[in-house]
């Protein structure tokens, strides 16, 4: 009986925890690789290219099984009446065994070559799937800091606002300030309730997108802002040059799917080339097929001093047929159709591919350029940011000494929120830019993981 009330009286303490405390304060700091690694294993898009890619690496295993001996086995039983006719494609028996495989074939080798780079392409294509999800995953982790970070300092505004407001009524009512300034006091506070809600309302849109991301729960994701690594710092380069993008997946992919046409081109053509294949078959002929009567064994013999050809009734039951089949393709209107074709999709291919990699040198080169330039604008925001907070402080000291107002401490306070707002605004632009630029050069992933 005391462990069962034990029990409700514990129940009960559950059940209020969970009604008057937020949930914010049960939630756990959650470290970003964390976050990227959870967001890698729900990733929908990821999961489709991975997909893709067991695709083409079935396909080319279907092509090369083309060289291994395929074997059949079966039976083609039927009655026959007179000549004993096929029966799809071959003589009519008990039971039969075909084999066959490439042996020489020029255009196989191509689609070979082209069906390996379209897998290694299938593949890079994952690889920049997975990077879409790392830079939504860290750029919404980013923003999410951002909003808690500044929610606190806002809620601190709103204190100091709120008490600025009440000292105003009251000297308003002891008629030493006007009505005008409790207006600007209220109209102070204001401002500072609106962004607070603007603030919660933002935090709330992205944790629930990173709820989605991730299958955590949303209201047990908090960030660390420990856990986000340190950007490389930007290398003296020519500032006319874009940064280097052959490790870029998007362009390595679009290299290679260029390269598979070319193949498969290459393999169209040779198909006009001889090719030789291996094929065996063994069969064990009917006594029910007329076969006797059609096909009679001879062999010459002397009869009487002459020369002729005699029966020998040897049937067998037991056949078997084994060689090479050799082609010697030399008109094919379909065949030169399609060569024709495959030319036009590896020049098409090849000129996507030109496309993705000026398109993605000028992203980097212009990432580049935003990088330093927002780099400047932070430093600048920094530095006044600590102007602001130095104001404030010398603010402070003359209100000790009574050569102050409290609408200038207001103002004071209202310059450090600005600036501190301002601050955090360009550095998750600045964050955004460096993001960008990891992952059109190809170091996204490594930068994330720490792979």
């Amino acid at each position: 009986m005391t462990n069962l009330c034990r029990g409700v009286h514990t129940s009960a303490w559950m059940i209020l925890i969970a009604i008057f405390v937020p949930a914010s304060a049960l939630a756990e700091p959650v470290p970003l690789k964390r976050v990227v690694e959870l967001a890698l294993s729900h990733a929908t898009a990821a999961s489709i290219a991975s997909a893709d890619e067991e695709r083409t690496k079935a396909m080319y295993r279907d092509l090369k099984g083309n060289y291994i001996p395929q074997l059949f086995t079966g039976a083609g039983l039927g009655y026959s009446y007179g000549f004993p006719l096929g029966l799809e494609g071959s003589a009519p028996s008990l039971f039969n065994v075909n084999t066959q495989s490439m042996l020489l074939n020029p255009s196989m080798k191509d689609f070979l070559r082209a069906a390996k780079a379209d897998n290694t392409a299938a593949a890079l294509t994952t690889k920049e799937q997975r990077n879409q999800v790392i830079q939504d995953a860290v750029l919404s982790y980013a923003e999410l800091e951002k909003w808690e970070q500044r929610l606190t300092q806002l809620r601190e505004t709103q204190s100091e606002a709120e008490k600025m407001q009440a000292s105003v009524s009251a000297r308003v009512k002891e008629g030493i300030d006007s009505e005008l300034d409790g207006m600007k006091a209220e109209l102070s506070a204001a401002r500072v309730r609106q962004r607070v809600a603007e603030a919660e309302g933002s935090a709330v849109v992205v944790r629930e997108h990173l709820s989605r991301l991730t299958g955590l729960p949303s209201s047990s994701i908090e960030t660390e802002p420990e856990s986000m690594p340190e950007f490389p710092a930007p290398e003296k380069e020519n500032p006319a040059v874009a940064p280097e993008t052959n490790a870029n997946p998007g362009v390595q992919a679009a290299i290679q799917h260029a390269r598979a046409q070319y193949l498969r081109a290459e393999g169209e053509h040779r198909a006009w080339w001889p090719s030789l294949d291996f094929a065996a078959q063994y069969a064990l002929l009917s006594k029910f097929n007329n076969y006797e009567n059609y096909y009679i064994p001879s062999k010459p013999c002397t009869v009487a001093s002459v020369t002729v050809l005699c029966v020998t009734n040897s049937f067998h039951q037991n056949n078997a047929t084994i060689g090479v089949a050799i082609r010697f393709p030399f008109f094919n209107a379909s065949q030169k159709a399609r060569a024709q074709e495959a030319d036009a999709d590896a020049l098409k291919a090849s000129k996507q591919a030109e496309a993705v990699r000026n398109q993605a040198s000028e992203e980097a080169l212009r990432l580049q350029r935003a990088v330093a330039q927002l780099q400047a604008a932070r430093d600048v925001a920094h530095l006044e940011y600590e102007i602001a907070q130095k104001t404030l402080g010398a603010v402070q000291t003359r209100m000790d000494q009574g050569t102050a107002t409290l609408h200038d401490l207001d103002d004071a306070r209202t310059q450090v929120s600005e600036r501190f707002i301002a601050l955090q605004d360009v550095t998750f632009d600045l964050e955004r830019s460096q993001l960008g630029l990891l992952r059109s050069t190809g170091d996204l992933e490594k930068w994330a993981l720490g792979k």
